[in-house]
């Protein structure tokens, strides 16, 4: 128990999958609690029995396997084409000053405006067939993937950069350098860029969609049936974490350099200033 209370010290992973355990426990015994103690009215929260049994029909009567790749297959053309502009364009901009000077004017303040305020403007200039979905979701993920990019080459150490000037390297070699060095934390982003995508998704999916996830959400509120609206939405979170943990252990393989090397158990604190750290017999 002291242990948990010490600043910054790492927990085990047992621990972790038992507060996890605790976590979501919790959550569904307060959903017990406000539907059977009716605090709530029934219509809006359904009992967690009645999603249960809407998350079976789901499944069985609505395709949800079919809806659930169909956003995705949506969400992953939509990230390889920001993957493919952002990450050139955000190498060159790390590292010609002159061209982040000239993009990040207008590349910055489109961060910040609200999604949904475009898809008027999208619906206009793309129809509401799939296009307009893809240029939807490639819209809320480019600019943010663009952001991380510059930022992680910007991170890249000049010393990497002299040294390998000192060995003769060519322009073309220090552009390869800076991605070579930047890209495994750029990948890491990728898992947030996916998330920001089943949230953008389900917007784009209300428009005109005959399959997917939004419109399978959609179509359930449309008739009032709330235990297939919240189905619905925990499928989409089930969905967002299974390819969440697929980057997740993509990124493991790939990079294994950047996890963790020392075990949970030494604080942290001790490998940074390299101080020993007590053994027990």
């Amino acid at each position: 128990m002291p242990n948990l209370l010490t600043i910054r010290h790492s927990v085990s992973r047992k621990t972790r999958w038992a507060l996890a355990i605790l976590a979501w426990a919790t959550v569904i015994a307060l959903w017990f609690a406000l539907t059977y103690f009716k605090l709530l009215p029934p219509f809006s929260v359904p009992s967690p029995l009645g999603v249960m049994s809407a998350f079976v029909r789901l499944w069985n009567e609505y395709d949800l396997l079919g809806n659930v790749m169909q956003s995705w297959w949506r969400i992953a053309q939509a990230f390889f084409w920001s993957a493919l502009v952002a990450i050139p364009l955000g190498l060159l901009m790390g590292s010609f000053r002159w061209l982040h000077d000239l993009v990040n004017p207008v590349a910055s303040p489109m961060r910040s405006m609200p999604i949904t305020a475009f898809l008027p403007a999208f619906i206009a200039l793309f129809g509401m067939e799939e296009s307009m979905k893809i240029a939807f979701l490639w819209f809320g993920m480019f600019f943010y993937l663009l952001a991380v990019v510059v930022e992680e080459v910007n991170k890249v150490d000049d010393s990497l950069l002299e040294t390998a000037w000192t060995l003769g390297a060519q322009r073309r070699h220090i552009l390869w350098l800076l991605f070579r060095a930047s890209f495994p934390a750029i990948f890491s982003s990728f898992q947030i860029l996916y998330d920001i995508g089943w949230t953008y998704v389900i917007l784009a999916e209300m428009v005109n969609a005959r399959k997917g996830v939004g419109y399978m959400v959609e179509a359930a509120r449309k008739v009032l049936d709330f235990e297939r609206v919240y189905a619905g939405i925990i499928a989409i979170g089930i969905a967002a974490f299974l390819f969440r943990f697929l980057l997740k252990s993509l990124e493991r393989w790939l990079f294994p350099w950047r996890q963790a090397a020392r075990p949970t158990s030494e604080p942290a604190a001790a490998v940074a200033t390299g101080a020993p750290t007590k053994v027990h017999a």
